[in-house]
């Protein structure tokens, strides 16, 4: 069938019989929210949005498609940074939205696992953890709207990777369906499982270019009894790694997530956030540091504090630390934490900016986020640096602001530009050129050059494999 033939009357009636009113959505009014990526860097069509009520329903549904050669596309709480959930122009592509398989089916303290459906929102997950006096870690800015599938099928990064890993580090076992709507059961719970190809692993970070992740087995952790926040004003990109290094010696454990964020970021976020307060105003770096523990606290001056204090002052003497606020409640805590959480809304109302998600060696962020700061002003002069990010795990969002006066279209139009400038520094200091928000659509020109050859005909030899006819969100990952 043509690109540009909308979805064959017949199977639209199939999937309308098979899916009901609730499961099929054909209204323009109804497909308009799944049109768009986040960002509004795509704008797609789609004759129709499958939202299955069941994994039966979805593999039926996948079955129908494959027999007629339609193409899907997965959708969870569409918030990928790169264009991974959206159709394209041509009007043929499905999209399956999964937001209707979003029961917990088990959760286990003693294992401490949970087994939960895809659809269901980050936030819930965590919620439901905590309810069983257990911690589902992950956790990022859109954990309110973005889903289990989608952290998984994009292994998500966020906050507290520096302690507890990846989304690919946090599930144990998965429930796919495959393209050829085949339901693939893994969900298993266990530690140890040595019989043969680690499948699980396939579907996470794919994207949904093999299968549809219906439900998974999470891994969860005793919860916090303690915790500290300290917000700190550093002299340089330098002295942020050294003071991360410091805690890390003393007791790696307890460091939660460790944040660094330019004086220009936090700057904006005084600007444009309502009730944006900043406790140490008109310095260029800083630091948040978390520090958690399972512990209860003992005493006045619990152990975190105590070693939260301990490793700020020596740092302060050795002129690393400049100043330092520490959060003395939950409330101030949190209000500390929302300095770093509203750093993208801050630059997208401060203006236009170029995104950059990228990783090093924890050794060399310092100097990925000076070169990098260098490079672009000497390629558009006034152009703003905004690096923020984890630099705990080198994953530094090296994002450029428009100059002031500037207009916004003309500097967006040197997106790529400034985009291969960034990545020209990654490349030398051997970084990756999309640390956690994936590749979509956004990124796959660049997959030749960057993992060309052996690495990236593998992976198209999976594909080929795995979906043989390339329905499965045609035109992301793979060039």
């Amino acid at each position: 069938m043509p690109d540009d033939q909308p979805l064959p009357a017949p199977l639209l009636d199939r999937l309308a019989a098979l899916l009901g009113p609730r499961g099929l959505l054909t209204d323009p009014a109804d497909l308009e929210p799944h049109l768009a990526d986040w960002r509004a860097l795509y704008r797609g069509r789609t004759p129709c949005v499958v939202r299955p009520g069941s994994v039966a329903e979805l593999a039926e549904a996948v079955r129908l498609c494959a027999a007629a050669g339609t193409p899907l596309v997965p959708q969870g709480g569409n918030t990928s940074m790169v264009g991974g959930a959206t159709p394209d122009e041509g009007g043929r592509q499905v999209v399956v939205s999964l937001a209707r398989l979003n029961r917990i089916r088990d959760i286990d303290p003693l294992d401490m696992t949970m087994t939960a459906e895809a659809g269901l929102v980050l936030k819930a997950a965590q919620d439901a953890a905590a309810g069983a006096g257990c911690l589902f870690p992950l956790s990022l800015g859109a954990e309110g709207t973005a889903t289990v599938g989608g952290v998984l099928s994009t292994n998500a990064g966020g906050n507290t990777t520096v302690r507890y890993g990846n989304a690919r580090d946090l599930m144990l076992g998965l429930e796919v369906v495959l393209p050829d709507g085949q339901v693939w059961n893994g969900l298993r719970r266990l530690r140890k499982d040595n019989t043969g190809y680690a499948l699980r692993h396939l579907f996470v970070g794919a994207e949904g270019t093999l299968g549809f992740i219906t439900a998974a087995v999470l891994r969860l952790f005793p919860r916090a009894r303690e915790s500290e926040v300290g917000f700190c004003a550093v002299r340089d990109e330098e002295a942020a790694l050294a003071l991360f290094r410091r805690f890390r010696d003393r007791d790696e454990g307890a460091v939660r997530a460790f944040e660094y964020m330019s004086g220009e970021g936090v700057g904006f976020y005084a600007k444009h956030i309502e009730g944006g307060n900043v406790p140490l105003p008109g310095h260029a770096h800083y630091v948040l540091v978390d520090l958690a523990s399972s512990r209860p606290p003992e005493g006045g001056n619990t152990g975190l504090r105590a070693l939260l204090e301990a490793v700020l002052e020596e740092a302060m003497e050795a002129g690393e630390v400049l100043d330092a606020a520490i959060g003395e409640s939950e409330a101030q805590r949190a209000a500390l934490w929302r300095i770093r959480e509203e750093h993208p809304e801050a630059q997208k109302r401060e203006g236009a900016s170029v995104k950059n998600d990228v990783s090093v060696p924890v050794s060399k962020t310092p100097e990925l986020i000076r070169r990098s700061s260098e490079a672009c002003a000497r390629l558009i002069p006034g152009i703003r640096p905004v690096p923020f990010g984890h630099l705990g795990d080198g994953n530094i969002h090296m994002n450029l602001e428009q100059p002031v006066g500037m207009d916004g279209a003309a500097f967006l139009a040197r997106s790529h530009d400034i985009m291969e400038t960034v990545n020209e520094v990654v490349r030398d200091l051997g970084g990756s050129f999309s640390a956690e928000h994936g590749i979509g659509r956004l990124k796959t020109d660049m997959m030749a050059d960057w993992r060309g050859g052996a690495e990236l005909d593998l992976m198209q030899r999976i594909k080929a494999a795995v979906d043989p006819q390339g329905l499965m969100n045609p035109g992301k990952v793979l060039p």
